[in-house]
C-alpha cells in the first residue's frame, strides 16, 4: 500500500498514478468509505482521464465487498456527482484530479445530500481505517448498477434558472478537453443559444492547454475566439467542470468576484434579506453590494468545506469564491460552475446591452490576482509584514492568514499554502496605481528585495 499521508489532502484524495495512487488504494478507500458511513448504497462518477475508469471500478469493488450496492453514473462532472448524491440521498465518490496535469488522479467524497467529506469530517477516519486494516464483511456482496443521470442533471439545473425569455446569444465555450465537453451540450443544448465549441473532445492528456482557467494563459484561446467571432460571452470550465470563468464580449477576463456579486444580486431579488457567503479574498464590492441590496454578507475562510459549513449554519442562499467556485443552497449547498454560467447567461439575455456594460457596476475596485512567494517560514514572514503595517492599518484580522485594511480603502491578504512553502498574496485598491504601490510594497516586505515568486 502506498503512503497515504502523501495523497489524503485537506479536501480530497489526489496523487500521481500509479506511483502514489492506484487501484489498490481506490479499492481500500471504497471499502473504508462504506464501512465508516454504514452505507448500503452509494453513487460514483468519473472524469475522462484514462485512469479514471479502472480507479472507479476498483472503488466499487471495495464498496461491494462490504455489502453496499453501487450506482455507477459513469462519465460526468463533479457537480453531476453532487446532483446524484443530493437527488438520490446517497453518499458519493467522484474520480477526478480536476485541473491537475494528466499524470494525476484523485477522489472527491461526499455524504448523502452532497455534504462534503474533508480531513475533519471523515477523510482522516477513512485513512486511519485503511491503515489499521479493514475488517471483512460477513454478509452478501453488493451489486453494481450503471445509470445515466445526465438528462436528470441538466433538467434540474435548468429548473433553477429561468432562461425562457432571453434574447439569442452567441456563446464561446472552452471545455479544455474536460468534462464540460459532455455536460455543456446536455445543459445548454436546448436553450436556443449559438454555441461555439472549443476543445470539447474528452481527452485526459489535455492536448491544447491545462484545464485550469484560473491561470490567465489558459484563457487566451477563448479570448481570441470571442474577439474573432463577435461572441456575446465566453465560458471556460476546469477539468471536472465544477468551476466556471467568464470572458466578456471584448475578450476581457471577468473577475470571479464580479460574477459572485452578479449572482448574489439575482439571488437576493428572489429571496430578499437572504444571506450571502464570501471568502476573505473576494472583492469588498461583494459585501458592499449585498448590504446595499438588503442582504446579509458573511465572510469566511477560503475553501469549500468552510463555505459549505457556513452556508449550513446560516441558511445562506449563495456563496462565492475568488477561485471560480460558486455554491447554491438549492443545489444542496454544492458548487456548480454550470449553474453559475446559467445565471450569467440569464442576466445577459434579459437585457439588450453587452456583458461589459452589465458587469461594470460590479467591478468597483482593482485587484492584483493571487501572487505566490516562496518563504522558509510563513508565520514569521506574516508577522514581519504585520509589524511593517502596524502604524498604517485601520484593521487587522487573522480569520484566514493575515488581512490588513488601510485608510484609503485598500487591503491585502496573506495566506500560507497548505502543501507548499508559499505565501499567497491578494491585494485590492480603488485604482490601479494604488493597487500596484501596495502590492509592490508588501512583496518587498515578504521577499526582502528578492525576486522569488512561484
Amino acid at each position: 500500500m502506498h503512503d497515504l499521508s502523501r495523497i489524503f489532502k485537506a479536501y480530497d484524495v489526489r496523487g500521481v498514478v500509479p506511483s502514489e495512487f492506484d487501484e489498490e488504494v481506490a479499492r481500500a478507500t471504497g471499502a473504508a468509505f462504506v464501512r465508516l458511513l454504514g452505507a448500503d448504497r452509494i453513487v460514483t462518477a468519473h472524469d475522462m482521464r484514462e485512469s479514471s475508469v479502472p480507479l472507479a471500478a476498483a472503488f466499487a469493488d471495495g464498496a461491494t465487498s462490504q455489502g453496499a450496492d453501487v450506482i455507477a453514473a459513469g462519465l460526468g462532472s463533479t457537480d453531476l456527482l453532487y446532483f446524484a448524491a443530493g437527488s438520490l440521498g446517497l453518499p458519493g465518490a467522484m474520480f477526478t484530479a480536476s485541473h491537475n496535469p494528466a499524470k494525476y488522479n484523485g477522489m472527491k467524497l461526499c455524504r448523502a445530500g452532497a455534504a462534503p467529506i474533508g480531513q475533519e469530517t471523515g477523510l482522516a477516519d477513512i485513512r486511519a481505517l485503511i491503515e489499521a486494516g479493514i475488517p471483512e464483511h460477513t454478509g452478501p456482496r453488493g451489486t453494481v448498477t450503471t445509470r445515466d443521470l445526465r438528462d436528470d442533471y441538466a433538467r434540474h439545473l435548468r429548473s433553477l434558472v429561468d432562461l425562457t425569455g432571453i434574447r439569442p446569444l452567441t456563446v464561446a465555450v472552452d471545455a479544455g478537453n474536460g468534462m464540460a465537453g459532455l455536460t455543456v451540450p446536455c445543459v445548454l443544448g436546448e436553450l436556443g443559444l449559438t454555441i461555439i465549441p472549443m476543445y470539447f473532445e474528452l481527452d485526459g492528456s489535455f492536448p491544447n492547454h491545462e484545464a485550469n482557467p484560473i491561470e490567465p494563459e489558459n484563457l487566451r484561446d477563448l479570448q481570441a475566439r470571442v474577439r474573432a467571432t463577435g461572441a456575446d460571452i465566453g465560458l471556460a470550465f476546469d477539468g471536472d467542470a465544477d468551476r466556471c470563468f467568464v470572458v466578456d464580449e471584448r475578450g476581457e477576463i471577468v473577475s470571479p468576484s464580479v460574477i459572485t456579486a452578479l449572482v448574489a444580486e439575482r439571488e437576493l431579488r428572489r429571496e430578499p434579506g437572504g444571506t450571502i457567503i464570501h471568502n476573505v479574498i473576494v472583492s469588498r464590492a461583494v459585501p458592499e453590494l449585498v448590504a446595499q441590496r438588503g442582504g446579509v454578507p458573511v465572510r469566511t475562510r477560503v475553501g469549500h468545506s468552510f463555505i459549505k459549513a457556513e452556508m449550513a449554519r446560516t441558511g445562506a442562499v449563495f456563496g462565492g469564491e475568488h477561485s471560480g467556485h460558486f455554491y447554491f443552497r438549492d443545489f444542496w449547498r454544492a458548487d456548480s460552475g454550470m449553474l453559475a454560467a446559467l445565471h450569467v447567461l440569464a442576466a445577459l439575455g434579459e437585457q439588450s446591452g453587452p456583458l461589459s456594460d452589465l458587469l461594470g457596476g460590479y467591478a468597483r475596485y482593482v485587484t492584483s490576482g493571487e501572487i505566490n512567494s516562496e518563504v522558509a517560514d510563513a508565520e514569521l514572514a506574516m508577522s514581519q509584514v504585520a509589524k511593517a503595517y502596524a502604524d498604517r492599518a485601520i484593521d487587522v484580522d487573522h480569520l484566514d492568514g493575515l488581512t490588513v485594511s488601510l485608510a484609503d480603502g485598500s487591503w491585502f491578504n496573506l495566506r500560507p499554502s497548505n502543501t507548499e512553502p508559499l505565501l499567497r498574496l491578494n491585494v485590492e485598491a480603488r485604482d490601479d496605481a494604488s493597487m500596484c504601490r501596495l502590492r509592490d510594497d508588501v512583496l518587498v516586505s515578504i521577499r526582502g528585495g528578492r525576486e522569488n515568486s512561484a
